[in-house]
């Protein structure tokens, strides 16, 4: 049953954005999936949903058809709506891909960086590790994030930027059962990656960008039995 385990407290988004309710609802749904307060395989009740947003059916349905065009959610005939559960196949074809994306950022960002750029990655890094001493996952999650996010920025291209915003969110999605597992290793492996940027180490930079992310990729599999 969908909520009937209840929702983390504050997990529900409230939907204070301007812009069409559909777009709204969309948005609040699909961050509830990423952060996976609702879990793959999730039963979505619309009535339920609705409630807790405090929205009509309607707008409710069309975000979850839309989810459901974007592989977020099934739509199963006579049985409703289902939060989607990631094959190992798509996973590794996701997490193939992020490695190709990030691994070209990290050394754009090796080429491009300046100070003020490995400033920002390291205040970033040390918010991760801090998140990763208290525990807090959700938090590490959305830290590593805007760390990889960072580096895209750095990096200068838009078009690479631009692919890695369409796979972030299902990055997110996979990573976050992995972040305690992965823990304090994988802002070792930032901070080296930041060593390298800052030496404008290209090779090197995109060298620990694939590793990192192959370790992410690896920690995936693991606890999926792989």
């Amino acid at each position: 049953m969908m909520l009937s385990a209840g929702l983390p407290h504050g997990a529900v988004p409230k939907l204070e954005r301007p812009g069409p309710l559909r777009e709204r609802v969309y948005e609040a749904l699909l961050e509830l999936i990423t952060t996976r307060a609702l879990q793959p395989g999730q039963h979505l009740v619309e009535s339920e949903l609705a409630g807790h947003l405090g929205v009509s059916r309607q707008p409710v349905r069309e975000a979850l058809q839309r989810l459901n065009t974007e592989g977020w959610v099934d739509l199963r005939p006579a049985q409703g709506a289902f939060v989607h559960e990631p094959t190992e196949e798509e996973a590794d074809q996701l997490l193939t891909v992020r490695t190709l994306l990030e691994a070209e950022a990290a050394r754009l960002a090796a080429l491009h960086a300046d100070a003020s750029g490995v400033h920002a990655l390291e205040e970033v890094c040390a918010e991760g590790e801090k998140a990763v001493a208290a525990d807090q996952v959700d938090r590490a999650v959305a830290l590593n994030a805007a760390f990889h996010a960072k580096i895209m920025e750095l990096a200068g291209n838009a078009v690479l930027a631009e692919l890695a915003a369409q796979v972030d969110r299902r990055v997110r999605w996979y990573y976050t059962p992995v972040a305690r597992q992965r823990g304090r290793q994988s802002w070792i492996e930032h901070r080296e990656l930041i060593l390298a940027i800052a030496h404008n180490d290209q090779e090197r930079a995109a060298h620990l960008m694939r590793a990192h992310t192959e370790h992410t990729r690896r920690s995936y599999h693991e606890r999926h039995g792989s």
